[in-house]
């Protein structure tokens, strides 16, 4: 498309409201599918070759990662001013944005079922190799009750104040709004730097056999989960000071939510299986927690007996 064609499109672009007779947002040519698609098979290629420890292999991976991330925040950057300037995303597009975003929270539901599926083949029925027991001899497994029961907290604490700011955003509470999402935003990178701590302070890499690989597989795509949820509710958050967002037009914001509900659901089922079920406690190391914590005497004796 020459450049005076391109002038003339956006031309009819921006009288659309008087001719147009579909709701539809029929795109201009973008390059950015292309430099995406091209961003994300360098970083994962260079991955792979850091991975077998090849030279250099690193500073590719890096700059793999920032081109992906280049590509990603200006493709969106595009939609952004398409919805917020334009006044391409009518109702029936937004509905469509709405169905896009729950098919790729299926598929990212049908990763970490995969994942979860390597999980307890592994560790239902332990093979010789495992010592016959999981986790496996010479695994020390992390304590649930320790940093993975406040993350739980603090992650659930942020699925809590980001329905708030949701709620306080249809009832036209700006300030409310403002504070939920702030909340959110600071919950989840407390969460994200605890998790940097667990993995400083565990006693096993992602190289120690089959509980290492599902360990970190399972709670390192959790975490990469976080940080673009983090980083998508910021953006909200930014676009909500900027007063770009409305009661009809916010399905940017809309997306970002529900994707931190899932979120939440995955750390749960996550702490659940992974750091509780994988890592039986004895009533030894139950009883101090039962006098810290009086109330929860009679749950913690029939988690322990049930587990």
């Amino acid at each position: 498309m020459t450049a005076q064609q391109r002038s003339f499109v956006e031309a009819l672009l921006r009288l659309r409201p008087l001719f147009q007779s579909h709701p539809h947002h029929l795109t201009l040519e973008s390059p950015w599918p292309i430099l995406t698609s091209g961003a994300v098979l360098a970083m994962l290629s260079s991955a792979a070759l850091w991975f077998n420890g090849l030279q250099y292999s690193g500073t590719f991976l890096i700059l793999g990662m920032l081109s992906t991330l280049t590509a990603m925040i200006l493709w969106w950057a595009d939609c952004v001013k398409e919805g917020t300037y334009l006044g391409h995303h009518t109702k029936v597009v937004q509905q469509n944005l709405a169905m896009g975003v729950a098919l790729f929270i299926v598929t990212e539901a049908a990763l970490f079922v995969s994942i979860f599926w390597a999980y307890f083949h592994s560790s239902l029925a332990p093979t010789v190799e495992l010592g016959t027991q999981w986790p496996p001899a010479g695994i020390t497994a992390l304590s649930p009750m320790a940093i993975p029961l406040l993350n739980t907290v603090l992650l659930l604490s942020s699925g809590a104040t980001v329905t708030w700011g949701h709620h306080a955003f249809f009832c036209r509470n700006r300030s409310a709004a403002l504070q939920g999402l702030m909340l959110t935003v600071a919950l989840a990178i407390i969460f994200t730097a605890l998790q940097g701590v667990e993995y400083n302070m565990a006693g096993f890499t992602i190289a120690d056999g089959a509980y290492g690989s599902c360990f970190y597989m399972a709670t390192g795509a959790h975490g990469l989960h976080v940080l673009v949820g983090t980083l998508a509710i910021t953006v909200g958050l930014a676009r909500l000071i900027n007063y770009q967002l409305t009661s009809t037009h916010h399905i940017g914001l809309e997306g970002a939510i529900l994707y931190w509900h899932f979120v939440d659901v995955v750390w749960v089922i996550l702490y659940v299986t992974v750091y509780w079920w994988g890592a039986p406690l004895s009533l030894s190391k139950l009883v101090p927690y039962f006098y810290i914590f009086p109330p929860s005497r009679i749950l913690l004796t029939l988690l322990y007996l049930t587990f």
